[in-house]
C-alpha cells in the first residue's frame, strides 16, 4: 500500500535531467535559425522587407542589454546581500537527536494503536 520509487524511475527521471538541457540549446540554435533565415515581425508596421531592423547589432544589443541586467542584480544580490532569500532554519546547528518543529509526520503515521 505504500509508494515506492524503483530503480527504472531513478534511472528514467535522472536521463530526463540530463537530457532536457540539451533539447533546450537544441531548440533555442533551431529558433536563431529560423529567426535569421525567416526574420521577425518588424516593430514599424510595414510589410516590406526592406524597412526591416536587422537582428543584428538592434536586437542582439538590447538582449543584452537584458543580459547584463540580469547579472547585474544577481551580482548585487550574491555579493551584498547573500543572506536575503534564505532561511532563518539554516542557522540552526545541526541536532541528530532532535527533529525540527517544521517536520511534521503524515496522517497514517499518527495513529494510535490500541
Amino acid at each position: 500500500g505504500g509508494f515506492s520509487v524503483s530503480n527504472a524511475t531513478l534511472n528514467r527521471f535522472f536521463s530526463l535531467h540530463y537530457l532536457l538541457p540539451f533539447i533546450l540549446a537544441a531548440l533555442v540554435v533551431a529558433h536563431l535559425i529560423a529567426l535569421h533565415t525567416h526574420g521577425s515581425n518588424n516593430p514599424n508596421g510595414t510589410a516590406s522587407s526592406a524597412d526591416r531592423y536587422s537582428m543584428h547589432p538592434y536586437f542582439t544589443f538590447k538582449d543584452l542589454v537584458t543580459i547584463f541586467l540580469f547579472f547585474l542584480v544577481l551580482s548585487i544580490l550574491v555579493f551584498f546581500y547573500p543572506n536575503l532569500l534564505g532561511h532563518s532554519d539554516n542557522y540552526i546547528p545541526a541536532n541528530p537527536m532532535q527533529t525540527p518543529a517544521s517536520i511534521v509526520p503524515e496522517w497514517y503515521v499518527n495513529r494510535c494503536h490500541a
